[in-house]
């Protein structure tokens, strides 16, 4: 069985680590960026107490260094060698934001770790040629980044992954040149290949010879599934960094554009082009993201919720101008954008709506554009919005989320009666306070009890109201015993301070139950 219709990149940067750094210095690095261009240097980790190299650029791997090597017999073959510790976010970092940058060519690109990449680009080479064009044209930007890529095309993305990282020189013959690759191929534990290298199998030609069963039986069916993903005869799907927009618009240019307020001009559009298509679904947006592409092959992507669905571009527009306010780096053209794209990742539907003739739509649709516009500017997770939820439990009875995302609540706050006090406190104490009872009265409320050091007479008090521990959530998971019993009091002390107390069991689940204030009342 062969995969003839997907075909898929993949993307190899042996010295990432060292790339990077020669291309990002970071802040605190007290090399100059010419002593980087010059020197080699490599970065190193601990390894069971000695320091190791853990990566080493082009100059270090002329010298004789490679990954392994400990960091005193490096320095005594290379004194002048510098050294930097290990830094896998920063890696991942850049590998992500090369990630994002190589969306411009399909939308479905994954992360290969460490130090890779997999674009499936089927239906994708049209638009530079052939595939040959499309891999020299991503070759050339990663070039002016100052990486060093090696890339392999092929039916599945295990094949493209082993090539880019095997074979020596491109072969016109992709099931040849997977034949021809050695057994490390299959990324097995070291000891497996080992064991397959002994055996006389040296390249995956060998191993496609024999018997699946025996290779099974000998060295495990992780043998047999890598090889036969390698060999197209099995497929597995990639995982791609971010799922396929339902809506996109995008503007290509011929000659890329160096202004940022032109550039800007040009995301309107955008977003009244797929308020357009929005319209055509009678859907909205709830989260919009704006993609710019630099000719150098790096994309800055700015992204913006709200928290009901619209189709309005200035609403849009005006978030999206708030989001490029709040960034600590302006957004930086470089030689120019050559690529702007929009898309609308989450969509929902969006009716015609009525006004009502007291404003009360209106007013809603203001408090929502004004949380919009300070999440946007403060950050989605500054801005919350308390919803009930379905629970009688005081402590869970609410939940804390962000207001763009918080939606339409699944139950409705509680409601006091015309006339009646209210049943819950406006201030409630989680975790609640022990207090110490003075004077107890059996199945009551305290007469007297201290709290923070200060006496408190009651002279009315209203309740029990008693809550029993949800039955189906088992407080003690050694025992099928449930939790306790709690009877609360809304007392009144001789100030006129009101409280909501509770006693934390009853007498017949607690020989001696606690007393706790949970709230406070106005």
């Amino acid at each position: 069985m062969s995969f003839v219709n997907r075909r898929y990149l993949a993307l190899w940067f042996p010295f990432l680590p060292t790339d990077r750094l020669r291309r990002r210095p970071p802040r605190n690095c007290a090399t100059s960026p010419d002593v980087l261009a010059d020197a080699p240097f490599a970065f190193v980790e601990k390894v069971k107490g000695a320091l190791r190299l853990f990566a080493v650029d082009r100059r270090a791997q002329a010298l004789g260094l490679a990954p392994g090597i400990a960091l005193a017999d490096a320095r005594a073959r290379v004194p002048d060698l510098l050294v930097f510790e290990r830094d896998d976010h920063a890696d991942q970092d850049w590998l992500e934001r090369i990630a994002d940058g190589c969306a411009r060519y399909t939308p479905m690109v994954a992360i290969d770790p460490p130090d890779g990449l997999i674009l499936d680009i089927a239906g994708c080479t049209h638009l530079f040629g052939n595939e040959g064009a499309l891999a020299a044209d991503i070759e050339m930007r990663c070039t002016a980044l100052g990486m060093t890529l090696r890339h392999a095309v092929a039916a599945t993305p295990a094949a493209a992954h082993a090539l880019a990282r095997h074979q020596s020189l491109p072969a016109p013959d992709e099931a040849a040149a997977i034949r021809r690759l050695p057994v490390a191929a299959l990324g097995l534990e070291s000891e497996a290949t080992q064991g397959l290298v002994r055996a006389g199998l040296k390249s995956i030609g060998d191993l496609a010879a024999r018997p699946l069963a025996g290779i099974a039986a000998r060295f495990g069916g992780d043998a047999v599934d890598a090889l036969r993903h390698l060999l197209g005869d099995a497929d597995r799907p990639i995982a791609p960094r971010r799922a396929p927009p339902q809506i996109l618009a995008e503007r290509r240019f011929a000659e890329p554009v160096a202004r940022t307020e032109y550039a800007l001009t040009v995301l309107g559009e955008l977003v009244a082009e797929a308020a357009r298509q929005l319209e055509e679904r009678k859907c909205g947006g709830r989260r919009f993201e704006a993609v710019f592409f630099r000719s150098d092959g790096l994309a800055r992507m700015l992204s913006v919720e709200t928290g009901q669905p619209t189709r309005t571009p200035k609403r849009v527009m005006r978030l999206l101008r708030e989001r490029i306010d709040s960034l600590r780096d302006p957004i930086d053209p470089g030689f120019g954008f050559d690529l702007i794209r929009l898309a609308v990742p989450v969509i929902e539907p969006l009716a015609a709506t009525q006004l009502k003739l007291e404003g009360g739509a209106a007013n809603e649709a203001q408090v929502t554009a004004l949380i919009d516009q300070l999440s946007t500017r403060l950050g989605r997770g500054r801005v919350r919005r308390l919803l009930p939820r379905d629970t009688h439990i005081p402590e869970q009875a609410q939940l804390a989320l962000p207001a763009v995302e918080a939606g339409t609540p699944a139950a409705a706050w509680p409601v006091s009666a015309p006339g009646e006090p209210p049943l819950r406190p406006l201030h409630l104490f989680d975790p609640p306070q022990p207090i110490e009872v003075i004077a107890e009265v059996p199945d009551g409320p305290p007469h007297r009890f201290r709290w923070r050091r200060a006496l408190h007479e009651v002279r009315r008090f209203e309740g029990p109201e008693r809550i029993a521990v949800e039955w189906w959530r088992r407080r003690d998971g050694a025992t099928d015993k449930p939790g306790l019993t709690r009877d609360y009091y809304r007392v009144e002390d001789a100030r006129g301070r009101r409280f909501w107390i509770f006693r934390h069991g009853l007498y017949e689940e607690k020989p001696d139950p606690g007393w706790y204030m949970h709230g406070l009342f106005a």
